[in-house]
């Protein structure tokens, strides 16, 4: 399978994405299809041998969503994604520039209507109909196409109800002003109105959609320009960012920016990584260091050579990674996509209903409804030209046309569209700040229910980086050093870290390894150069389960109360037990905080640990945990079960850092890496806490409560909404109060309601 991301423009509300997602999912092939509204983007994966990829990008243009595939050249990505925004914006300006301007003639038409202004030609019918159609024509024009298009392909949506509602009273005021004896109402007003709210809705709405993705923007904003490269004959030459190449050294000086993941190889200074890390400190570095591309140099000139360039980048794959959170849905956007996607067919379904019931049933249970005066929510002005819908209607088929439109003007699906994106995008790209990576938006989901944490040890909760404390029981701490250390050099255990960078500093040479075998969670095995038999490194119980054979002395060693607090591994040749080595690892500086933090949040937590007892317990009592809430002595498969009964009456989170967790990570409800965790971690985890601390672990579960209650907000307002302005819109207010929405009060309220729902979820905070 292959992943696809393409680009599509058109998509205006749920009622589209529904329909985009119909589109793939119909298409043999294609496979895991997800849309998003708000980044206008879709996400599926393919199966190269049975789907040809130009025959879905054809039948999406063909009903009216033209599409291209994304192709991630990062080192594009920032003049692209500028000049396409200015494009952008200079259409939505013409827009609303031009509709605002015919909504100024409409509003002196009133009061040249009213006689409060002399320009008598200002209320001629005449010149208010030029001002519709110049509307229809020019600003409604995109609109009005692409929503009859919709309609006819039996796929209406958001631009079909503005369409028609639209259309429905241009073509009833043409007829009333044609044919005068029909009765039917003229309100050439009316489409300017409704679309000049509707262009300034979406402006509104664009602009606050664009602010949701702010993060994003922030993230390429971090990639210079320029870059100052050394020549062969070590001058310096500024090239463009996009012509770096992988092994070139370059020139940072003092308040630039790192363009390329690179390495130092000479200099000393502080660096700002808090685009990565979340970590406000700046740190320092030097030669042999790794920097990665967008940190911000502070204080001292670096010379560094280039690792990795453009889409390898870390801050590329940091900016992929942020994209990549929508493409998975939480369930609860899914839920409203479709109902989204059901609701355009409501709407013409009711507007449909309410227009025979005014004009056919209306009458026979208020036969005198419209000889009464009432009190509109718009008070009639006595102009002929300008007066609120319904409110002077003579028959009832009049007061129909009107109040249908004013249901297929206000219904509005946008807001069931935005109601989740929009949230989920806002609360990544504050994440992503705080060195907080959701891999998807079912994830924060997930991460919002979560009550029960469990935390690994090793890499965890300490720093993971063991370093050696004693040797016990060896004759020659040298020579066992090296046999550890050879074996151990091709293992990315903690402890195999530890071992090699003791025998770098003590200069010996490692022996060749003939053959390996890795024990997880026990230890290793296997044969070196030089050395006659097999050799075991691992803990006191599995060695003893391969043979070797463990005396009286060495038994008191293994249970003395030095011994007891610190990881101890055996190494022995054969079934001849070399020594002991002892390990010692240093607590993570806000571990203590952060378990705290979680407790007094209510959450229930457990530590899992391959280690021994004693050495699990001392950490414990260090960060606040009893006895009851740790468990040591866990091989993966125990882990793995602990984890599946915790999970039959909690939401369980695993938070790990090494191969060992990954069958934890992956069974959990919630998996949780630290960014020094290895690379397979990361891989499996659903959320991943960049740099080496844990204090965005509390902030991350908060943050996703907040999320999904501002998701449910905006659900709630988008339901509730509807569920009063439509039939509000139909009449049920009249009869008895007198209540009627003309459109382009419609429209407003239809505009108001995208735009409440992308401030709603601008306010996470």
């Amino acid at each position: 399978m292959e992943s696809i991301q393409l680009n599509i423009k058109g998509m205006k509300c749920g009622g589209c994405v529904s329909t985009v997602e119909k589109i793939l999912n119909d298409a043999d092939g294609i496979e895991n299809v997800s849309v998003n509204l708000l980044t206008e983007s879709a996400y599926f994966e393919i199966s190269k041998q049975r789907i040809e990829i130009e025959k879905v990008l054809k039948n999406l243009q063909e009903n009216g969503f033209p599409s291209k595939i994304y192709i991630n050249d990062f080192s594009k990505k920032i003049n692209k994604a500028e000049l396409e925004k200015k494009k952008k914006w200079n259409n939505q300006w013409q827009k609303l520039t031009f509709a605002l301007l015919l909504l100024f003639f409409s509003g002196l038409g009133h009061l040249a209507e009213g006689r409060y202004i002399n320009f008598p030609v200002l209320g001629n019918i005449f010149f208010h109909a030029s001002l519709a159609t110049l509307a229809l024509v020019f600003p409604g024009r995109e609109i009005i196409i692409n929503g009859f298009k919709s309609f006819i392909r039996n796929r209406p949506d958001m631009d079909s109800l503005v369409a028609l509602g639209v259309t429905s009273a241009y073509l009833t005021s043409l007829l009333s002003l044609i044919f005068p004896a029909t009765g039917f109402p003229c309100f050439f007003n009316e489409p300017v109105m409704l679309l000049g709210f509707i262009l300034i809705g979406r402006f509104l709405e664009e602009r606050a959609r664009y602010q949701t993705g702010s993060s994003i923007g922030e993230l390429l904003d971090l990639q210079p320009e320029m870059a100052n490269i050394y020549t062969e004959d070590n001058q310096i030459k500024s090239i463009r960012v996009n012509t770096l190449r992988p092994d070139q050294e370059i020139q940072v000086l003092a308040g630039d920016r790192i363009p390329a993941d690179c390495i130092v190889i000479k200099g000393t200074s502080y660096v700002d990584v808090s685009h990565i890390t979340g970590e406000s400190k700046p740190i320092q570095v030097k030669k042999g260091e790794n920097l990665s591309s967008g940190s911000l140099n502070l204080n001292s000139t670096l010379r560094l050579k280039v690792q990795k360039v453009g889409g390898d980048s870390s801050l590329a794959k940091l900016v992929n990674l942020i994209e990549s959170v929508n493409a998975n849905k939480p369930p609860i956007q899914r839920i409203a996509d479709k109902v989204a996607g059901k609701f355009t067919y409501f709407v013409l379904i009711f507007a449909t209903l309410s227009f025979f019931f005014w004009w056919k049933g209306a009458k026979l249970i208020w036969p005198d409804l419209l000889s009464h005066n009432h009190d509109q929510l718009i008070t009639n002005t006595g102009h002929t030209l300008h007066s609120s819908l319904g409110s002077n209607a003579d028959n009832f088929l009049s007061l129909a046309i009107q109040l249908s439109i004013a249901v297929l003007v206000i219904a509005c699906p946008c807001a069931l569209g935005l109601a989740t994106p929009t949230v989920i995008t806002v609360a990544s790209g504050k994440a992503a700040k705080k060195g907080v990576l959701f891999k998807g938006g079912d994830k924060i989901e997930m991460a919002s229910k979560i009550n029960y944490i469990i935390f690994d040890k090793t890499g965890t909760l300490t720093k993971g980086q063991p370093f050696i404390v004693d040797y016990k029981n060896s004759n020659d701490h040298l020579f066992l050093l090296r046999i550890a250390a050879s074996l151990e050099k091709e293992s990315r255990h903690p402890i195999a870290n530890a071992l090699i960078k003791e025998a770098q500093e003590q200069n010996l040479s490692l022996l060749k390894i003939k053959r390996i075998s890795t024990h997880s969670g026990r230890g290793i095995s296997g044969e070196l150069d030089s050395i006659d038999g097999l050799i075991n490194i691992g803990n006191i119980e599995w060695l003893m389960s391969r043979g070797i054979i463990i005396d009286n002395n060495e038994k008191k060693i293994i249970e003395n109360d030095e011994t007891q607090t610190h990881t101890l591994i055996g190494v022995s040749i054969k079934d001849k037990l070399l020594g002991f080595i002892l390990l010692g690892d240093l607590l993570r500086e806000d571990s203590i905080k952060t378990v705290q933090n979680l407790r007094e949040n209510k959450f229930k937590i457990n530590i899992l640990s391959g280690d021994r007892k004693q050495t699990v317990l001392s950490l414990a009592k260090k960060i606040g945990c009893k006895e009851t809430e740790v468990k040591w002595d866990l091989l993966p498969h125990k882990k793995l079960k602990t984890i599946e009964n915790l999970k039959i009456n909690n939401k369980v989170a695993m938070i790990g850092d090494g191969i060992n967790d990954v069958p934890a990570l992956a069974a959990s409800d919630l998996g949780i890496t630290v960014g020094s965790g290895t690379q397979i971690a990361k891989a499996n985890a659903d959320v991943v806490l960049m740099g080496d601390q844990l204090n965005g672990l509390p902030y991350a579960l908060n943050l996703a409560k907040k999320t999904l209650r501002k998701i449910k907000q905006n659900l709630i307002w988008a339901f509730g909404y509807n569920l009063l302005a439509i039939p509000i819109a139909g009449g049920i207010l009249f009869p008895k109060y007198g209540i009627l929405l003309t459109p382009s009060i419609a429209a407003l309220l239809m505009a108001s309601s995208s735009i409440t729902v992308v401030i709603n979820a601008l306010s996470l905070d």
